[in-house]
């Protein structure tokens, strides 16, 4: 077989703050590549749908240091990192055939050379998407089930209020703190009217919009007596106030800080740092690996797998925003995480 002609986005200039599309300091370069011919083991891949996760922003921060990073950045002038669904395409490996579809991080690439251990079959059936693999039963509902029965251990006594709520893994922590926990009053945080009512329909007792002009009446409202528990996907001025919202012993979830990922030269500072000591509130940061690590990670998928299954849980092509993309805007979908641009999973389904 002659040797695969490829297109690669590739990591050309560290952003501080918001990535650039264009001039001589663009974030991004689109190149042409040949792959390596397959050796034993390894299969080549075509890429047909690319996960987009705000801790990507992270992995190409300017002047990051690798130390305090939980996993290496991207090297400049190598493919943006990306994980996603391909298909195989040509394989010396008896158990990934011709056809078959997997989840690896290829990176923003048509087509990658991988050895097989850095694959993982998907198992659909039941009418399950391959692209809930990479959402709903993939990482985000690793991250949404760990962080809750790990991280701030809730419980069917706990109140608990997600922010990012109608994002990929906040409309999972929904679900699973109201539907497989039974925490006794979910609150979400979304970032529109509409958005809110579909965070309701998955189960939360009441959603706010962080938009209306009342947002803080509205929350205040929404947890008077005080909450159990935070589920942070957020980070900022959110955070800020939700620590003004807690009980005393309080705990949160730090998932997350997309209202910082692209300020890096000027991140939000908390001005409510004393209610953590007034309070004794308990905050934990974590990263989906750390289920990984921990050997939880697969009996965790069994369990919503099995409960998406039973119907439990509410996912579909509501739960995923499926965005049909050229190869050479990859970029701007991406972007879509950090305009608001997306209802659960934000998908690149690469045409």
């Amino acid at each position: 077989m002659a040797q695969q002609e490829t297109r690669q986005w590739l990591l050309a200039n560290p952003p501080l703050n918001d990535p650039v599309f264009s001039g001589s300091n663009a974030t991004f370069k689109l190149v042409n590549a040949t792959l390596p011919p397959l050796s034993e083991n390894q299969v080549l891949l075509r890429v047909l749908y690319l996960s987009n996760d705000p801790a990507q922003r992270g992995w190409i921060q300017k002047d990051a240091d690798p130390a305090r990073m939980y996993t290496p950045p991207v090297p400049i002038n190598t493919p943006m990192r990306a994980y996603g669904v391909s298909e195989v395409v040509e394989s010396k490996v008896a158990k990934l055939p011709k056809g078959t579809l997997v989840i690896a991080t290829t990176g923003w690439v048509e087509y990658a050379v991988l050895d097989a251990k850095e694959c993982r079959p998907v198992q659909t059936g039941d009418g399950l998407s391959p692209t809930y693999f990479i959402g709903a039963l993939g990482g985000p509902g690793l991250t949404a089930y760990y962080g809750l029965t790990d991280v701030v251990r809730a419980t069917s006594d706990d109140a608990i209020v997600v922010s990012g709520a109608a994002g990929a893994t906040g409309s999972m922590v929904v679900q699973v703190a109201k539907k497989i926990i039974g925490c006794k009053k979910v609150i979400g945080i979304a970032g529109s009217d509409e958005k809110c009512r579909w965070v309701e329909s998955l189960g939360a007792d009441i959603c706010v919009n962080y938009k209306s002009q009342s947002f803080k009446k509205d929350l205040m409202k929404a947890t008077d007596g005080f909450v159990e528990v935070y589920y942070d996907n957020v980070g900022g001025e959110i955070l800020d106030l939700m620590l003004t919202r807690l009980k005393r012993y309080g705990r949160v979830a730090a998932c997350g800080a997309i209202a910082d990922y692209n300020k890096g030269g000027d991140p939000t500072g908390l001005k409510n740092w004393f209610e953590i000591i007034m309070n004794r509130l308990e905050i934990k940061g974590f990263i989906v690996t750390d289920a990984v690590t921990a050997g939880k990670s697969g009996d965790m998928l069994k369990v919503l797998v099995k409960n998406a299954k039973e119907g439990k849980i509410d996912i579909g092509p509501k739960s995923e925003t499926v965005i049909p993309t050229k190869f050479e805007d990859i970029p701007k979908t991406w972007m879509m995480l950090f305009e608001g641009g997306n209802q659960g999973k934000l998908v690149t389904k690469i045409v």
